[in-house]
């Protein structure tokens, strides 16, 4: 009993119920439309016939008086079928005819009968028969007789008694197959519904490996299922995305602290001056480097929200790449490695200076420091040149080590670094703001190895597509 009151409870039982009152009444007020029509042309068509059979027999008295009026009637009120023939005198007396009786005063007036009236026949004249209904004319003779000719109202009130008794049959078969369908299909719904509830409540209780049922039908309940299944994939791998990240952090800003604790620890322990101050500009340095990774954090977040979209303005996009090159030169040829621009001249594009800038800055300084010294070739290659589709392509390119085809996607995530023991500089944000950057204009960032066939030292080429 509680399965079938929630079942009325439910939205679609009462969407349904609702359709089939409103169809009810519309399909009541259609038969009650139809059915006055009907009644009311069938009514005009009598009276009209009804004047023809008036005209008839007036015709029949002006040739032979009231004889003649006596015949014509009589062998009217003869045939099958025939309409009500009767003949009265002056004071309403019924002379002669085909019917038994009728209403009292139905000869006082003139012209048509206002409303229906009863009537019985001569074979129908005992109380077992139900008095008949009939409309009528009736007219008045230059002698003061009177003469009325009627029709009986059996057809319309068939016709009437048809198309109700049709139109009921219909709405109670309509409501019988509605409430079939309620206790089959709402049931089975029913079920649906309690499996996705069931399911729904383990997720909330933090078990995110559940998944909502699927039937595989395709349905309504299987769409919004396999919808709330690839949200639930997506709250998954963010979710386990937030805890990495959160590990990393820790990770990276454990050790800087440590060692800003130590330094701190030196210089309150240092008697000499020489040693306090070399111990205070280390703390400074750890300070700075904490600083910057969460510098890095703020922008890659900003990046992403769009606060900087505003800021988009029309930029020679080969200054700027000939700029950081020029910048990095020295650094490179310090730890060894040479810098090859081939920067094709008048590129210009709508973006951010500082972020574009910023990002080309951090892919040269990756190759700089995770490229490996003891490759042959120590090149370090950016190119800018028109790509395919019309676009603009900033590439990268070094001969180092490389990164392996499985771990591209994720060294664009935050603090992902493939260094895991994390000797080596860096906060593992470069790419993730590069990616970032590339979003906010529009473009993107792909990883490729510089030589493929160098199976030792493949290198990595990361290249923006504006």
């Amino acid at each position: 009993m509680a399965r079938f009151r929630l079942l009325f409870l439910s939205t679609a039982v009462r969407l349904s119920a609702l359709f089939i009152l409103i169809f009810a009444l519309a399909a009541g007020a259609l038969v009650l439309y139809v059915t006055a029509m009907s009644e009311r042309l069938l009514i005009a068509e009598i009276r009209e016939s009804l004047n023809q059979e008036v005209a008839a027999v007036q015709r029949a008295y002006e040739r032979g008086g009231i004889g003649q009026l006596a015949r014509v009637m009589d062998i009217r009120a003869r045939q099958p079928g025939a309409n009500l023939y009767i003949i009265a005198g002056p004071a309403g007396d019924m002379l002669a005819g085909n019917v038994a009786s009728v209403a009292p005063g139905l000869f006082d007036k003139e012209g048509w009968t206002a409303e229906p009236f009863p009537y019985r026949r001569y074979q129908e004249e005992n109380a077992k028969h139900p008095p008949r209904v009939a409309i009528a004319r009736v007219v008045f003779l230059d002698n003061g007789m009177r003469i009325l000719v009627g029709r009986d109202l059996a057809e319309p009130g068939a016709l009437r008694f048809l198309v109700r008794r049709a139109i009921f049959v219909t709405v109670g078969a309509m409501g019988l197959g509605a409430l079939l369908l309620w206790l089959f299909i709402g049931r089975n719904a029913l079920k649906r519904i309690d499996r996705i509830s069931d399911a729904s409540k383990k997720i909330m209780a933090g078990d995110l490996a559940q998944r909502l049922p699927v039937s595989g039908s395709g349905d309504e309940f299987d769409r919004l299922s396999l919808s709330l299944n690839e949200m639930l994939e997506r709250i998954g791998k963010l979710s386990e995305g937030l805890r990495q990240v959160s590990d990393n952090i820790a990770h990276d800003l454990k050790t800087p602290l440590t060692r800003l604790k130590n330094r701190a620890t030196e210089a309150l322990a240092a008697e000499e001056p020489d040693a306090r101050r070399q111990s205070l500009e280390g703390i400074l340095t750890e300070a700075d480097q904490i600083i910057r990774t969460f510098d890095a954090l703020l922008m890659i977040s900003r990046v992403e929200a769009g606060s900087q979209a505003a800021t988009l303005s029309d930029l020679d996009l080969s200054a700027i790449a000939a700029d950081c090159v020029e910048l990095y030169e020295p650094v490179a040829e310090e730890a060894g490695f040479r810098l090859d621009a081939r920067i094709a001249p008048g590129i210009g594009i709508k973006g951010n200076r500082e972020l574009i800038g910023q990002t080309l800055a951090n892919l040269i300084d990756n190759a700089i420091k995770y490229a490996d010294g003891d490759q042959a070739d120590k090149t370090i290659r950016v190119n800018l040149a028109p790509g395919s589709g019309g676009g603009v392509e900033l590439s990268v390119a070094d001969q180092g080590r490389g990164i392996p085809a499985d771990r591209r996607g994720d060294v664009l995530k935050r603090f992902v670094r493939l260094d895991e023991s994390r000797s080596k500089p860096g906060t593992g944000l470069g790419l993730a703001m590069a990616e970032a950057v590339m979003a906010l204009h529009g473009g993107t960032i792909a990883l490729a190895d510089t030589d493929p066939t160098n199976t030792d030292h493949p290198g990595l080429t990361v290249t923006l597509r504006f």
